[in-house]
Formats: structure tokens, sequence, C-alpha cells
């Protein structure tokens, strides 16, 4: 053990101290290293092809495994090919390279470079003859390539934090023991997460861990600020409104609200709700980020996807202006008060608990001030607990006050995302290919990471709501724990 701990401090060493800095992705050092690596794993651990490991392994070769013992080349080899290589035909094992993770440094001597530590993380499949492949475990790795004679050879390789996904050892142990979930945020500097869990239909638990202020314990209806969970709130308000006969969605908006900095662009005669609620709208996210602040079409209504709150900014206001009443009363009127959810609105006003309050938190645990707005904006800023906001889930899955053709339109693809992910009206969606499919939406803002899914066919749904720049790092874990293969097909498509 004591071994591991300094080969690994010494790789940490010469990165941090030496100021070795990693190479561009396009560096003809990452490319061959990348090479390397494909030839490594997919030719040869992918196919069982036990040549590119004799080829590709110094004789000098070490392997550190976090779960098992120091292995050298022979060995390593041997039990590659009389373990997992053994009966290919009736297990199969693949690992997949995450990206996304990859980070490779140069090493030199002098100005002579004569090696390259590469890192990242890596995920492995298992697939049994005549069942589906599925998603088993994955791990960070760090390896070592040194020139041996002019050839790229492996001379080290670490691999550690091994997350078993099959066994869920991790979540069994922990997620029935409050004080080991308490420890694990602390641990990932996650000061307050919410869990809401939906089986069958129904809400079926409601967790919130950690603190929501120093030293004071979140309690059970804690009151956070869940950034663009925001929209799918907006949208369906609108989506009743068209099942109820009072709004169309393939009407021209202009004829309700027309935002003056696009008055005299043929555009805005041109957008639609439908544009609005799956992102074409042709605006960005935000108009603040032009340099002139002005709102502008960067491209024509429905030609293709840019995630936007300025559509539904522009949305909330077509509403209010047609219909004379706020987003928040409309909202009220149709989904708060209907669903009983009394925490929850788009403002802050004399009747918010600030004392429930979640307070956002940067990565280094500094608190950002609390931004109390006092009106509604139809994108974002939403104020809600989990038991509110897992309330209005339900009744989404359960169609309420959205007529069949309606429902039909929210849950079909409007324009793709990326493979196997789209939008469709005001939520994400997530095809599994085999007939199931989630629903789904995220927010982000400062010191708040928030996500939701659920799935309309098996009638389950989750919740994860923190109050942190980046909650977003418990997210693979909570989905795999509590959605299964469905979690881990989700990470899968947004990893891919």
């Amino acid at each position: 053990m004591q071994k591991r701990i300094t080969l690994t401090f010494i790789i940490v060493l010469i990165v941090s101290t030496v100021g070795i800095t990693q190479v561009d992705s396009n560096s003809a050092l990452y490319k061959t290293i990348i090479a390397k690596d494909s030839l490594l794993f997919n030719v040869g651990f992918n196919t069982c092809d036990i040549s590119q490991f004799e080829y590709l392994i110094s004789n000098k070769f070490e392997f550190y495994h976090d779960k098992d013992s120091i292995s050298y080349k022979k060995d390593f080899i041997y039990n590659l090919r009389n373990g997992l290589c053994k009966s290919p035909n009736n297990y199969q094992s693949r690992r997949e390279l995450v990206k996304e993770s990859i980070e490779i440094y140069p090493l030199y001597k002098g100005k002579v470079l004569y090696g390259a530590i590469q890192s990242g993380n890596h995920k492995f499949y298992e697939k049994i003859a005549g069942k589906k492949e599925t998603y088993a475990s994955s791990a960070k790795f760090t390896h070592i390539w040194l020139l041996e004679n002019g050839d790229w050879k492996l001379t080290k390789s670490l691999s550690y934090d091994h997350q078993d996904n099959n066994s869920a050892n991790f979540f069994s142990s922990i997620f029935d023991n409050d004080t080991k979930i308490e420890n694990w945020l602390h641990e990932n500097k996650v000061p307050t997460l919410g869990i809401g869990v939906i089986k069958d239909g129904k809400l079926q638990q409601v967790k919130v861990f950690g603190n929501i202020k120093k030293d004071m314990t979140a309690p059970y209806n804690t009151i956070f600020n869940v950034a663009s969970l925001t929209k799918p709130i907006t949208a369906i308000v609108t989506l009743k409104l068209v099942s109820m006969g009072k709004w169309n969605l393939d009407e021209p908006i202009y004829k309700y609200w027309m935002d003056p900095d696009i008055a005299n662009d043929k555009n805005a005669k041109i957008l639609t709700t439908r544009h609005i609620l799956s992102h074409q709208t042709g605006f960005p996210n935000w108009r603040g980020n032009n340099k002139d602040g002005k709102l502008h079409f960067e491209f024509s209504p429905g030609t293709k996807y840019q995630y936007s709150g300025e559509g539904f900014e522009y949305l909330r206001a077509s509403l209010e202006a047609k219909f004379h009443k706020s987003i928040n009363q409309l909202a009220t009127e149709l989904i708060f008060v209907p669903l009983q959810m009394t925490d929850t609105k788009y403002f802050w006003d004399k009747n918010t608990d600030s004392s429930r309050f979640a307070i956002g938190y940067n990565n280094n645990g500094i608190a950002y001030e609390i931004e109390k707005n006092t009106t509604a904006n139809g994108a974002d800023n939403l104020l809600t607990t989990v038991e509110d906001y897992g309330k209005f889930l339900v009744s989404v899955m359960d169609r309420e006050g959205l007529s069949e053709k309606v429902f039909s339109d929210m849950i079909a693809p409007q324009v793709a995302t990326k493979k196997d992910k789209y939008f469709g009206l005001g939520f994400e969606l997530y095809d599994f290919g085999n007939g199931e499919y989630a629903i789904s939406h995220g927010g982000a803002d400062k010191g708040c990471q928030t996500i939701v899914f659920i799935f309309p066919k098996s009638k389950q749904g989750l919740i994860i709501f923190t109050n942190v720049d980046d909650g977003y790092k418990v997210y693979e874990k909570l989905l795999l724990h509590y959605l299964g293969e469905y979690g881990g097909k989700i990470i899968e498509i947004e990893t891919r």
C-alpha cells in the first residue's frame, strides 16, 4: 500500500511542481497517446487481442490496482488471457474512454521529450451471451508512457476509484444510514442535497441532507432556488392553456407582445410558442451576453436548436399581455393551488420563509449573497421544495390538465440536441431505443445545480437539488442508485 501511495504522490509532484501543462487536444503528442490508448483498449482489451498488450506494454511494466495486488507484465498478460479473455463468446467486457476527462502532460529531460502522463476516466460494460450489454463500473486511471528506442511503451498504470454499478455496494451501504450520507456529502463539499423519489406514480420519498446555513440542519421542507427548473412550470402553464383552447402553439406570438429590441426584425412575426418551448427561437440564452445588451435573432426561428432563457421570458411577457395576469398568478391558479404547492413561487415576498432557504455556495465553500428577486422570470429563479416539485412532476406524468394531443406534442422530439436526446415542449427527452423514454430538465446558476427525471411509462422519477456550483458531481452515483439501468443509459448518452 505504501508503494502505491508513493507512486501516486510522485506523479502528482511531477505535474504540479515542475510546472508541466497539459497539451492541447490538437497537438501531435495528444493524438499519438490517444492512438496508443485506442490500440491498447479498443483493439486489445475490447476484442481480447493479447498481441496489442504484448507489444505496447513495456517489459518494465507495473500495474497498480486499488482493489487488487500489484502486478507486472508477465502476470498481467497471463491473468488477462486466462481470466477475462478465456471465454469471450460467453462473456465480454468493453472499456469506453470518457474523452472529455482526458489530460495528457509531456515529460521532458531538458528539451528532449522522453514520455507522457495520461490521466482520465473510463467506463466498463459487460455482456453475457443472450443478454443486453449493461453498464458495469467506472474508474479513474493514470498511465505513464515512455519512449523506448523510439517506440511508445506503457510503463506504469494506476487504476483507482472503482465504482461498481451492478452491485450498488456504495449506496446499499450508505443510503439507509443518514450519518454515512452526511459524511459523503461533506467529503464532496455539497452543503445541502435534496432527493425526491417517485415510484408507482407517487412521490414516495423525500429526504434533505446537510446544512442550509452553518451549523443549521436542512429541514425536510428546505426551500431551494432551482434555476432553470422554472422553465417546465412556465411550459406547463402554457400547455394547460393550449389544452383549454385559450392559447395556440403555432400562432405567431407577436399578436400579443413584441420586444422593442426586435420590433423591426421580420423574424419577430415568425416566432411561435412551439419555437420557444423547444428552444428554436434564434435568441441567445440571455441578451446581456451581447455587446450592446439588446435582444437579437441569431437565426430564423424553427431552423435549429439553441437553448434560450430569453425565449421563456418572451413567452411570459406574451402570456401576461393576453391574460392580464402575472405568470405567478397563472401558475398559482393552474398549478400551485390545485397541487397544494404552498412553498412554490416565482419570486421572494413577505411570506417566503428565509429561515428555510438553502443558501448557495461556490466550490470553495464560500456562500453567495442571497439575491431576493421580487419580480417573476419565466425561465429562472423559481423557489420551491423537493416535495412541491415532486407533486408537480407526478401531475405532469399523470397528464393532469393536458389534452392527449398536447401531451403527445410535449413528448414528441421537436429538435435533436445530441444522439438519442431531444427537446420536446418544455422538457428534454431521452430515447432509450426500447420504447421507454425519460422526460427531464436541469437547472444551473451560481450556487445551484438541480435536475429531475420522470418516466411516464414505468411511473418512476427522481429529483436532485443541490446548492453548490459543482453539485452535478453527485449526479452519477444518484442516477445509478435510484434509476439503475436507465440511470446508466442517461449517463451514457450524456458522456457519449
